[in-house]
Parts: C-alpha cells; structure tokens; sequence
C-alpha cells in the first residue's frame, strides 16, 4: 500500500503486498538516475569517489621532505636542525638572558622625568619621559646598551630640566631685587 507522499506508488489507489496496481508494472520501480555529466563543473558524479585536490604551489608532496617543520615522529632531524630538545648554537632559550648579561635593567627615573615635567621645565621633561619609557622596553627585548644608554639620557634631561629651573628662579629672583633696589632709589617720598 503506497501512502499519498510515495512517489513510487500510486497515490490515492489500495494495493495488496505483492500485487500490482492499476498501470504498473510487477517490478519494483527504480530510483531516479543521476544525470550523466555533473550538475556543476568540478563536482563529481553521484556514487563516484572524488579526486584528491592537485597540489598547491609550494605545498610538498606527501611523503617529501618538509624544510622549517619539526621532523616527524621517527624521523632524523633535518640538515642544520638542532637535536630535539637542544637549542641551536648561539641562541638562548626562551626567557633566558645570554651569559654575562646584567640580571637587573637600570634605572628609568620616570618619576624624577615626571616630577621636573611638572615643576621644572617642561620640554626638556617631556624628553627625559621619552628617554624614561623606553628603558624597559628595550631591556625586555634584550638591548641591554639601549637600555642602558636611555636611561643615562633620561637621566641627563631630568637633570638639565631641575638646573634650568633654579636657573630661571634665581634670574627672577635677581630681576626682581635689581628692579626694586632701582625703584626704591628713585622715589622721593
């Protein structure tokens, strides 16, 4: 008995297992076939296996060689490679500082650069806080002379801000005392 959804059975009709319908014939009705050439170009046929992609441009072939990647399990190293576990010569390892290198990086004076910012002078302040931020950056990434000399610069412009400070203060100062001494002369009162 078909069911009104079946396309294979007449819809609507009553069969009896085994007997055939009104128009059909004793086989049982086939499948729909697929098409003889693809629906999309590329695309294989339906219930044929597809084919592998071709290679990429660069991409090595299974099997070959593989330069730059770690050697595969069972396999020697590659030519130049260090042994698995060894660092290759005249590299560090990872967080590691090369033999002889300074363990602390030297002082940033960014508070001495902030403070002479403020109540010193202001551009050459400004200067000291670049020389002051980059100390630690450059430590970090293993400049240690970099690191070294920005930090003596850093400190050279923080100085340079506080001396040309007293410097202006001491000129007012002067200005001021010449100004009165001369003012307090001329008045008769």
């Amino acid at each position: 008995m078909s069911t009104p959804n079946d396309p294979y059975g007449t819809a609507g009709t009553p069969e009896e297992p085994g007997t055939p319908g009104p128009g059909s014939t004793p086989e049982q009705p086939s499948a729909p076939q697929p098409p003889a050439t693809p629906p999309y170009p590329g695309q294989p046929t339906y219930g044929t296996p597809a084919a592998p992609p071709p290679p990429q441009y660069g991409s090595p072939q299974y099997g070959a060689p593989q330069y730059g990647a770690a050697p595969q399990y069972g396999a020697a190293p590659q030519y130049g490679a260090a042994p698995y576990g060894q660092q290759p010569y005249g590299q560090q390892p990872y967080g590691q500082q090369p033999y002889g290198a300074p363990t602390a990086p030297p002082n940033n004076y960014l508070v001495w650069a902030i403070l002479t910012t403020v109540l010193c002078c202001l551009p050459l302040g400004v200067v000291s806080i670049i020389f002051s931020t980059q100390v630690n950056s450059k430590w970090s990434m293993g400049d240690y002379e970099g690191a070294i000399k920005s930090s003596k610069r850093a400190r050279q412009f923080a100085m340079w801000s506080a001396i040309a400070a007293v410097v202006v203060a001491v000129l007012y100062i002067l200005f001021v005392v010449i100004l009165g001494a001369t003012g307090a002369l001329n008045s008769n009162y």
